[in-house]
């Protein structure tokens, strides 16, 4: 085997090893060279070379994703670290597990004028659950930070920094180890629902709950709670695209179904208690809605976190939502009440005029959100980017077999393409992602990428601009809007297509768009991008005259 010389890259090589931290990231460079070498010469890692360290720290964050283990990023030290941080701070607050292990100068060449030197340590403190600052000598001390580092990602769910310094000569090996690391685990973090019978006694008695339900793992909630939710005629579920919960009386379309609201809507369906687990939540509506009408208790489930998104929250349940509901179902029953009855009366009559208004609307990115959705292959996996893709998104119903997920901890249009391809890399499922034309050209270096699978699927959606900027207040049809908000544009994505070996297609109609997508999924050999053209002043008008169509 193959070491690195320098004693404290072993040391972080062995305790990776030890945790099982195995998917490593590299880009490239020559300080972190003691990493790459050990890292790359051992056969138990898996070793991706990503140059962009932009683009390599969200696709580590996709395959950290899907598998919920720490992946871990290897770069030189300088400017190279910064261009993590988009990514990290997506991972601290989707609470995704990545260990950032950072080359850097001795501390003797920081700020002296020395290359490549900035301030590396603690560089990401604000959104980083650990920093671990090595030094060049203390070995008991170093062994100490990478376990507690590495321990803290796995425990806590979220992004850490190892900052190591390396002196010259870096590229020296030697085929004997010269340490011995020593790994330990932290105390696992034991949670008791103490008050489960006081929430039983609250929730017995109220008429009228709502369950929502933001982002959310795959297959995470048993079957047979998602039954009991459904035939409480007091509990109304809502669900978002990204909460891969699925059920037909759940409400999946948030916003179609509370924007016609007037106050006294609002006010019958303001709920007594609202549970609320999963991450992030997209829909503006329904944040304004319990912000406004406050439910009386707002419990929050999550081992870790509970933000007070509504300015309500009463309990933070400190556990799991499966383990939570599971405890929690037994000791609840039934409720009379009409709660559910008025919202599936109202979900059916928004059904139907959506149908209608999809039915007579033209070419459009609402009619092309419709007819794609409609077109994914059933068990496969949606990768969603962004700004209006995940609002559009929101409004149609995707089916129950495909998994969905989007980086909705910060919600930036950076990175979405490298992290579908992370993700893509990490499981065996069809992989779709649906982007934008802006959040497409922003993260085109994630398309320079050796790990591609054939059968990767992008689905851009070109409507010239940031059309988001469109819907929201303070649209106007001048110049300044166009160009330093909507951010025009006349690109497409063919020349890129042609240099990173993807098969290129476009649709800028629905006759064109069917067929392109029946042979976007019916070719495998090599991944695809199908760029469907949208008009870019037609499609704001189109989405907010659907919402006035509701009413």
């Amino acid at each position: 085997m193959i070491y690195p010389k320098i004693p404290l890259a072993q040391s972080i090589i062995e305790l990776c090893l030890a945790k099982g931290v195995t998917q490593i990231i590299i880009s490239p460079g020559s300080r972190n060279a003691p990493l790459t070498v050990g890292f790359a010469s051992n056969p138990d890692f898996q070793c991706y070379s990503i140059a962009d360290e932009r683009c390599a720290a969200f696709f580590a964050l996709g395959i950290a994703q899907q598998t919920a283990k720490p992946v871990a990023l290897v770069c030189t030290s300088g400017s190279a670290l910064l261009n993590y941080y988009p990514a990290i701070a997506e991972a601290f607050y989707s609470q995704i597990p990545l260990i950032v292990i950072a080359a850097d100068r001795p501390q003797s060449k920081i700020d002296i004028g020395d290359g490549q030197t900035i301030r590396q340590e603690n560089v990401f403190a604000n959104h980083s659950l650990y920093n671990a600052n090595l030094t060049e000598e203390n070995f008991e001390q170093n062994n100490f930070e990478i376990n507690e580092a590495i321990n803290t990602a796995i425990a806590q769910k979220g992004p850490v920094h190892i900052n190591a310094p390396f002196e010259e000569p870096l590229y020296e090996t030697t085929t004997e180890l010269s340490v011995t690391v020593s790994a330990f685990a932290k105390d696992p973090i034991v949670v008791a629902v103490s008050d489960i019978e006081d929430c039983a006694l609250h929730w017995n008695k109220a008429k009228k709950k709502l369950i929502l339900i933001g982002v959310n793992a795959p297959n995470s909630i048993d079957e047979a709670i998602i039954e009991t939710w459904a035939e409480d005629p007091s509990v109304i579920v809502m669900t978002e695209t990204t909460s891969n919960v699925h059920h037909p009386s759940f409400i999946h379309n948030i916003d179609t179904i509370i924007t016609p609201f007037k106050s006294v809507d609002f006010e019958s369906f303001q709920p007594d208690i609202l549970i609320t687990f999963g991450g992030m939540i997209v829909s503006k509506r329904i944040k304004a809605f319990l912000r406004t009408y406050a439910p009386q208790q707002h419990w929050h489930v999550d081992s870790l976190r509970a933000y007070d998104t509504f300015g309500a929250l009463t309990k933070h349940i400190q556990t799991s939502p499966k383990l939570f509901f599971n405890s929690f179902i037994p000791l609840t029953q039934k409720t009379e009440s009409d709660y559910f009855q008025m919202m599936d009366t109202l979900a059916i009559l928004r059904k139907q005029k959506t149908a209608d208004y999809l039915a007579k609307i033209s070419f459009s990115d609402f009619k092309v959100f419709d007819q794609v959705i409609s077109a994914l292959p059933s068990n496969s996996q949606l990768q969603i980017s962004n700004s209006s893709a995940i609002r559009y998104a929101q409004l149609i119903k995707i089916h129950p077999s495909i998994e969905v997920f989007c980086n909705r901890g910060t919600s930036g249009i950076d990175g979405s393409t490298s992290t579908a391809i992370g993700a893509a890399v990490a499981n065996t499922k069809q992989t779709t992602l649906i982007t934008g034309d802006i959040s497409f050209l922003y993260d085109s270096n994630g398309l320079w990428n050796n790990y591609i699978p054939k059968n990767f699927k992008i689905i851009l959606i070109n409507n010239g601009g940031g059309g988001i900027f469109r819907i929201l207040p303070g649209h106007q049809e001048t110049e300044l809007f166009n160009t330093f908000f909507e951010t025009s544009h006349q690109y497409t994505a063919e020349h890129l297509a042609k240099m990173f070996g993807f098969d290129y297609q476009l649709a800028d109609s629905e006759e064109r768009l069917e067929g392109g997508l029946k042979a976007l999924f019916a070719k495998n050999e090599k991944p695809s991008i199908l760029e469907i053209i949208t008009p870019t002043v037609d499609n704001d008008k189109i989405l907010l005259q659907f919402f006035k169509d509701l009413e």
